[in-house]
């Protein structure tokens, strides 16, 4: 053991495996446990994406083989045409697009491309955990932007200016926002783009739940429409919960030109493409209707009421800000506690549910949980009628 924890590197030593996914591993170990720690949607990929891909495997002799670094060109610019329908705003598959991997290995190429050691990224205070994760591998540093919680998690947006400093590269935004279900509004997000520009830091927005904001449609604002920002906004958007497809692993990302031509290098080193029989799946999606969206959206809105009535049913153990999007509760641990974590291991432990502890989301999360109601209902209740009996007043 000596000999492998020397050669491992520092940065490796200094991040932990993400406690969604420790939580998610701990709680499989234990027999008939009612999880809601992993935001994995209960929803089957869509049958015409199903259909699409078998029928590319029948006739694509070309289905299983590697495609260029940054994509097919036929998944791009369909890309370019969502994007242009979605924001107005004009980008060109070439220069702009590249198919990722998911998410979040568009970001470890982000990351890997921008950080030197010691580089600074700016994350919301609660953030998603594993952007805290890949910024410690890649040898920087999470500078914590607090939210407002008294306000619902607004942005505090006379804190931002203070917080950049000459080795800030960007400021990571999740709208709807995953812990929070907050969906940041437009003057908060304008002035946010208005700052970066003024500093030349890029935002990055990490895309997954923009589909999912329920009643609160006219209030959602893609930062990413707007024309004068273009040249510091990479726009991530990812299909594992709109579309289903989480273990496909597929997302893409928009970028400035010069930013694309050397994040390709680190995407070709690392990753070479995006697996193809996923991209052309992409395809299948992006170029039929999707009106799977409708129906994943009224069931989730259900749950969210489900879980917010459970919640509110145990005002002596947790409280709750609803939650605007996405598929998530944060709620405050108002019962007797050291810490989230050991209120999460000893709620597994002895009520058989797990949770997320707020404290991997950054230090403002501390004293919450995070729970994920895109789990089916039979779940939720399981959940919390044993939520109900462990803390019985």
């Amino acid at each position: 053991m000596t000999f492998i924890t020397d050669i491992v590197s520092t940065y490796v030593h200094e991040a932990h495996v993400s406690a969604i996914k420790d939580m998610a591993m701990l709680s499989a170990r234990v027999k008939d446990v009612a999880s809601l720690a992993w935001g994995l949607p209960s929803f089957r990929t869509p049958e015409y994406i199903r259909d699409g891909v078998k029928q590319f495997l029948d006739k694509d002799v070309d289905a299983g083989k590697y495609t260029l670094p940054d994509g097919l060109s036929e998944l791009r610019e369909l890309v370019v045409a969502k994007h242009k329908a979605a924001t107005g705003i004009e980008v060109d598959a070439d220069e702009h697009v590249m198919i990722s991997a998911g998410n979040m290995q568009a970001l470890n190429t982000l990351f890997h491309t921008m950080l030197d050691p010691g580089d600074e990224i700016i994350l919301t205070d609660p953030c998603f955990a594993s952007h805290i994760q890949q910024i410690t591998l890649f040898s920087g540093k999470a500078v914590y932007w607090p939210l407002d919680e008294n306000n619902n998690w607004s942005l505090n947006i006379d804190l931002l200016p203070e917080l950049i400093t000459d080795k800030t590269q960007a400021i990571v935004l999740v709208s709807p926002s995953n812990p929070t279900g907050k969906i940041f509004s437009r003057n908060e997000l304008m002035r946010v783009g208005e700052i970066a520009k003024q500093h030349n830091i890029l935002i990055i927005i990490d895309d997954p739940y923009s589909d999912f904001i329920y009643e609160n449609r006219e209030k959602y604002f893609n930062l990413a429409s707007v024309e004068a920002f273009r040249e510091h906004i990479v726009y991530l958007y990812s299909f594992s919960k709109s579309y289903a497809m989480s273990g496909w692993r597929l997302a893409y990302m928009i970028m400035p030109a010069e930013l694309k031509h050397e994040a390709l290098k680190v995407h070709d080193a690392t990753m070479i493409c995006a697996p193809r029989i996923s991209q052309l799946a992409g395809i299948t999606a992006l170029s039929q209707p999707s009106d799977h969206k409708n129906e994943f959206n009224a069931i989730l809105h259900g749950r969210r009421e489900l879980i917010c009535q459970r919640l509110d049913n145990v005002p002596h153990v947790f409280s709750n800000q609803k939650p605007e999007g996405a598929y998530y509760v944060f709620p405050k641990i108002v019962a007797p506690h050291t810490s989230s974590k050991e209120f999460a291991i000893d709620l597994l432990n002895n009520a058989k549910v797990t949770v997320t502890p707020g404290s991997a989301f950054g230090p403002s999360g501390e004293h919450h949980v995070r729970m994920a109601y895109c789990v089916d209902d039979d779940t939720i209740n399981l959940a919390f009628d044993r939520i109900e009996k462990y803390f019985k007043p």
